[in-house]
């Protein structure tokens, strides 16, 4: 079994194609129709610009198109056809998806706008695999580098700004066995730093028709064979992803291919195609349950689709899914709910929306002032009525408990009665207040509490905490103040502060980055022993949030025994989203890999993260970077010059005393003179304060859409919108502009219900 493989950029050298053009007069003008030169002579002399990005990738692409076309008639029918980046549209030419002048176009087109990109470099990395590499560079590459080629198990590539790329091959040249070689490159391609010109490839390709592969080609994006309809997305993704050589060529080897044939005029990928090949059969002589290989793997993926329980009774619905009594509790026809986005993303409108269609969602108070919040919560009550299905976001004040006390007398006054707390590391009077503040006895002597708390944790230490009742400590300092009646403080001490528990795994915003596969199962289990401990007789319900992007991801969570399952970043892409139409776009376009941490504003000191977008977006890597600083320096003016001009130029965009100055200010506006005394005290402090002053920029800037502020946007994201955006591509909701909440939800639960009806029996209820 034969694959063709047509190699990319590099491998252009001057002469190439001597012998063909004369073979195919008709094609050779065709291209130089579109080129507006000869590219037989471009190929001949070679010279300075056949190193150039834009007159490298047309020559070679009608090269290799040419040894394609000549080498034809004499190979083998071919498994599989793939091509090393710019090579991949040889592959695709070759399998009918386009004529030659379409390619030399697309080619042409694609070179412009790479080439036009400056300002970055690539760097080959020999002698190290992968997942070793983070640990290796130690941190020299500042969050700022993208892996853009991973061309064999120890042969990678890099992308960045060049001055990044130069620290990182100092860095790694202290490892034995380890080499990096610059390219001679333009840009950082294959990485973020070519989103804009992947974004104006992508619009160009929506002027043309593709076929469908006739044979298999195998996408650099994927390392998979191109799918029905997939050219034209795929292509416009290549420019800034990675090119997953390795993969393909396994994919090759696992498939059953025997022999490669590279065509054009490189022969790299006839190198790595034999490396692959002894590394393969490397691994099938070593042992079983030898070191590196485990003896179990394959297990899974061998077992026969036909074991999994068949589907009996009638078809398992999305009104099927979870626990019926927190759907009837809840008032809600689906076990699912919209969790709280901070400064209103998760708008009234978003809110307002889903209860009117059967569902709940949470506002998004946190980070807002009170008239803010008082306000679109009288809108939302106005829309849904009092009792309606809402919720609104409790977010924890680490720094300020008079704004959480004061939020919660808020929501008391207004008649709420769902509450997200989210944000906790341990109980505060504030949260133990709302919950128990109405609560009395019926007549036959049992507690009623009018309110509820859907408490968010990923620590099991706080999640045994909302489980238990309320702390004496501080039921007694509320009985003390007035501000629970003492029959209010009894029931406090015998029911626990939250009956829905939702365990957030890896998630947008603040994230301990759990896995729900481990997070879920424990938290049960802590449930089990809390209401053991406890003796409560009500059942505990736990539900699932954080990468919840797909229908498989509901599926297994409810496989798993969730309760009730809570979105969040998939909804932050939606018309009723309360943020600007520029992060929608971003957002519409990531996929599962392009989400990074960075530290968390309102707990900088501390070290708490936050999952954030890092494609097209310095934010994560400029984050980082000041948390670096504030870890190595005692004050603004330790930090050494250089470093302190590119944070005030290219991140403030101002001086770092007018920083300061603007931060003062804020801080004197809200009552916090004595943050302001303590700043002037300690350098250290005000360069925290100041920074601060930064992380809260970027968050409005990227609310506001600001253009001129793009590269600083901080949206908090996890990489569920990813799967999110794979499930809908090429249905009406791959533009986010259809994507109404509910719709989201329904396409989630129908998805999972779909999912487990084909693959388990229908659940008993709980």
């Amino acid at each position: 079994m034969t694959a063709l493989v047509f190699p990319g950029q590099g491998s252009q050298r001057a002469g190439m194609g001597a012998d063909l053009f004369a073979r195919f007069p008709e094609l050779t003008a065709q291209a130089d129709a579109v080129l507006g030169y000869s590219i037989e002579e471009l190929c001949r002399t070679g010279g300075a610009e056949l190193t150039r990005t834009e007159f490298a990738q047309p020559a070679l692409f009608v090269v290799n198109a040419l040894s394609w076309l000549a080498r034809a008639p004499e190979l083998p029918a071919p498994r599989f056809l793939a091509g090393h980046s710019l090579g991949e549209y040889d592959a695709l030419f070759a399998a009918g998806c386009f004529d030659f002048a379409t390619g030399v176009r697309l080619v042409h087109r694609r070179g412009a706008l790479m080439g036009r990109a400056d300002g970055g470099g690539m760097l080959a990395v020999l002698g190290v695999p992968a997942e070793r590499l983070p640990e290796l560079m130690a941190g020299a590459d500042r969050g700022l580098v993208d892996l853009a080629n991973v061309n064999s198990a120890s042969q990678l590539v890099l992308s960045g700004p060049t001055e990044v790329l130069r620290e990182v091959s100092r860095e790694l040249s202290r490892h034995d066995g380890v080499r990096s070689v610059p390219l001679k490159v333009s840009a950082a391609f294959h990485s973020r730093y070519m989103a804009e010109a992947a974004a104006e490839f992508a619009g160009f390709l929506r002027g043309f028709t593709f076929a469908d592969p006739r044979v298999p080609v195998l996408s650099n994006v994927t390392a998979a064979p191109y799918g029905p309809g997939q050219v034209a997305e795929l292509l416009g993704r290549q420019i800034d992803h990675p090119v997953r050589w390795h993969e393909i060529t396994r994919h090759l080897l696992d498939h059953g291919v025997e022999t490669v044939e590279e065509i054009g005029p490189g022969r790299v990928l006839s190198g790595l195609w034999q490396s692959a090949r002894r590394a393969a059969a490397a691994e099938e002589d070593r042992p079983a349950g030898a070191a590196g290989e485990d003896p179990t793997a394959g297990a899974v993926a061998t077992a026969p689709a036909a074991t999994a329980p068949a589907q009996t009774g009638a078809a398992l619905r999305a009104e099927d899914l979870g626990c019926p009594e927190f759907r009837r509790e809840y008032g809600l026809r689906l076990a699912y709910l919209a969790g709280a986005m901070f400064r209103g993303i998760a708008s009234s409108d978003l809110v307002i929306r889903l209860g009117q269609r059967g569902l709940m969602g949470f506002f998004g108070a946190g980070g807002l002032g009170l008239d803010r919040v008082e306000k679109e919560l009288l809108r939302i009550q106005e829309a849904l009525g009092v009792d309606g299905s809402y919720g609104m976001n409790l977010l924890h004040s680490v720094d300020d408990p008079s704004y959480e006390n004061s939020v919660v007398a808020l929501y008391l006054r207004h008649g709420v009665r769902t509450v997200e707390a989210a944000g906790f590391t341990q109980l505060t009077p504030a949260v133990v207040r709302f919950r128990f503040a109405g609560a009395h006895r019926d007549a036959r002597g049992g507690a009623v509490i009018p309110h509820r708390v859907l408490a968010k944790v990923s620590r099991p230490e706080v999640a045994a905490a909302f489980m238990g009742p309320a702390p004496a400590a501080i039921v007694d300092r509320l009985v003390g103040e007035g501000l629970l009646t003492a029959e209010e403080g009894r029931i406090a001490a015998e029911a626990p502060v939250s009956e829905d528990i939702c365990v957030e795994a890896d998630s947008g915003g603040h994230t301990d980055a759990g896995v729900a596969l481990t997070l879920l199962p424990a938290m049960m289990r802590h449930r089990d022993a809390a209401m053991a401990r406890h003796g409560f007789r009500r059942r505990i319900r736990i539900g699932a949030a954080g990468g919840i992007g797909a229908p498989e991801a509901v599926a297994a969570a409810f496989v798993l025994g969730a309760d009730f399952v809570l979105t969040g970043s998939v909804n932050q892409c939606s018309p009723e989203a309360g943020t600007s139409d520029t992060v929608k776009d971003i957002l519409a376009g990531l996929d599962v890999q392009d989400t990074a941490y960075a530290p968390a504003g309102d707990m900088f000191e501390l070290g708490a993260r936050v999952q954030v977008v890092r494609k097209s977006t310095m934010f994560a890597a400029r984050g980082n970077k000041l948390y670096q600083l504030y870890r190595q320096y005692d004050g603004w003016e330790s930090v050494d010059e250089a470093t302190r001009r590119l944070v005030e130029e290219t991140y403030f965009k101002r001086p770092f005393a007018e920083a300061w100055q603007e931060t003062r200010a804020h801080h004197l506006a809200k009552g916090r003179a004595a943050e302001v005394e303590k700043a002037e005290r300690s350098p250290k402090h005000l360069m925290a304060l100041v920074f601060r002053w930064y992380f809260a920029r970027t968050v409005s800037w990227a609310l506001d859409g600001d253009p001129a502020q793009r590269v600083n946007f901080q949206i908090q994201c996890g990489p569920a919108i990813g799967a999110f955006n794979h499930v809908v591509r090429g249905t009406a909701l791959e533009d986010w502009r259809a994507r109404h909440v509910d719709l989201i939800a329904d396409t989630l639960m129908t998805g999972a219900a779909d999912v487990l009806g084909r693959r388990l029996p229908a659940p008993a209820a709980r």
